[in-house]
C-alpha cells in the first residue's frame, strides 16, 4: 500500500469537475489498498477570490507546507492546482529534495484572458515553470498533450476521466418534462469563462436551460428571459435533469476535458460542442454527437442521435480506468515502472 498526499486548492464548496475527479480517483485508490490524504483550503485560513468568491484562497508559507508534508507521511505528493496551495507544496517539495507529480485541469491561460487583459504567452511561461519542475505532468487527451507539449510542457502522462454510469442513468423520470420540446441545456458554473453567451445567443427552437449556479448567472438571467436557470442541482435531482435533455451543449473554449459531457451521455443525451480540446477528444467522430464552429448547427446536428447509443458509449469510460492510470502514472514519475508504449 502506498499513501498519496494530493493538493489541492480546487475543493468544496466549488462544484466542478476538478472536485469531482480527485474524489473519484482517491475512492477508487482506496480499493485497490492505497490512501490518498487530501490538503485542501480547508485546512487553512483563507481569503476569497476576487471576481469569484465562492473559490478560496489558502494562506501559508513554503515551511509550514514543508512541516505538513513530512509529518503526513506521504510516499508521494500529487499536486493538483496551481493556486497557493500548490505553489506553496511545489516549493515545499523542492526543498526537500523530493519528487512530485502535477495534473492539468484548467486552460488557466485561457480562462485568465477571458476575464483580464492578460497576454496568454506570459501565463503559459509561468504554469511551464510549475509543471515542468515534476517528474510528470498529467494531461487529460492527445490533443491537450499536443498543444501544451508545443508550448515546451515536459514529462506529460496521459489521465482520463470516468463516469458512474450506475449513479447517471436514463431510467429515471425527467424533471422538466412540461417544457416545450426540444430542450437544449448546459450543466456547470455559469461563469465567464464557460462562455455560455455563445449557447444562450443561438436561435434554437423549444427550450434552452441552464444547470448551476456562478457568479454571472443574475446577469445572463436579466440578458436572456426566455431562458430557464434552474440554479445548481446534485444527486439525483441532477440526474433528473440531464435526461430531462434533448442536447446536451457544451460551448467551452477553455475546459480540458468536460466531465459533464460523459455525465449526459451516460444519461442518453448527445452533445452539441465546438471542436476543441475536451469535446474534440471525447465526442469526435464516435457519432454520440455533433461538433461545429456553428454551435448552432452542432445543436440541432445532435438532435439525431440515438440516445441509446449515447449510453452504449459511456459505458467505455470508467472511474476505475481512470483511478488505475494515475496510479501508474504516479508510478512512472518515481521511476517505478516504464511507461507503456502507447
Amino acid at each position: 500500500m502506498k499513501k498519496i498526499l494530493l493538493v489541492t486548492d480546487a475543493w468544496h464548496p466549488q462544484i466542478n469537475g476538478v472536485v469531482r475527479s480527485l474524489e473519484r480517483v482517491a475512492l477508487e485508490a482506496g480499493k485497490l489498498g492505497h490512501e490518498v490524504e487530501f490538503l485542501t483550503p480547508q485546512d487553512y485560513r483563507t481569503l476569497p477570490c476576487p471576481t469569484y468568491p465562492e473559490i478560496r484562497l489558502s494562506l501559508t508559507t513554503r515551511s509550514r507546507m514543508q512541516r505538513r508534508i513530512e509529518e503526513s507521511g506521504a510516499d508521494y505528493v500529487h499536486i493538483a492546482t496551481e493556486g497557493p496551495l500548490g505553489l506553496a507544496a511545489r516549493a515545499a517539495v523542492l526543498a526537500l529534495g523530493d519528487v512530485y507529480t502535477t495534473s492539468y485541469h484548467t486552460r488557466f491561460p485561457e480562462y485568465l484572458s477571458a476575464r483580464f487583459p492578460v497576454p496568454k504567452t506570459w501565463t503559459y511561461a509561468w504554469l511551464r515553470r510549475f509543471h515542468n519542475g515534476g517528474a510528470g505532468c498529467m494531461v487529460t487527451t492527445p490533443t491537450l498533450d499536443a498543444e501544451l507539449a508545443s508550448y515546451g510542457f515536459r514529462n506529460l502522462m496521459r489521465w482520463s476521466r470516468g463516469v458512474d454510469a450506475h449513479d447517471f442513468r436514463p431510467d429515471v423520470e425527467p424533471a422538466l418534462a412540461d417544457l416545450p420540446r426540444p430542450i437544449f441545456m448546459n450543466v456547470g458554473r455559469v461563469a465567464v469563462e464557460k462562455n455560455l453567451e455563445a449557447f444562450l445567443s443561438l436561435d434554437l427552437p423549444g427550450t434552452k436551460v441552464v444547470v448551476g449556479d456562478g457568479p454571472v448567472r443574475s446577469s445572463l438571467e436579466s440578458r436572456f428571459p426566455d431562458v430557464v436557470f434552474t440554479g445548481a442541482k446534485v444527486g439525483e435531482e441532477l440526474v433528473r435533469h440531464y435526461v430531462s435533455a434533448d442536447v446536451f451543449v457544451f460551448p467551452s473554449l477553455t475546459d480540458t476535458f468536460g466531465n459533464v459531457i460523459l455525465e449526459a451521455l451516460a444519461c442518453g443525451v448527445p452533445v452539441a460542442g465546438f471542436p476543441v480540446v475536451g469535446p474534440i477528444d471525447i465526442i469526435g467522430e464516435s457519432g454520440a454527437g455533433a461538433l461545429d464552429w456553428d454551435l448552432r448547427t452542432a445543436a440541432l446536428a445532435a438532435l439525431d442521435v440515438p440516445r441509446d447509443f449515447c449510453r452504449d458509449y459511456a459505458l467505455g469510460f470508467s472511474w476505475e480506468a481512470s483511478a488505475a492510470q494515475f496510479l501508474g502514472n504516479i508510478a512512472i514519475a518515481h521511476g517505478e515502472q516504464r511507461q507503456n508504449a502507447a
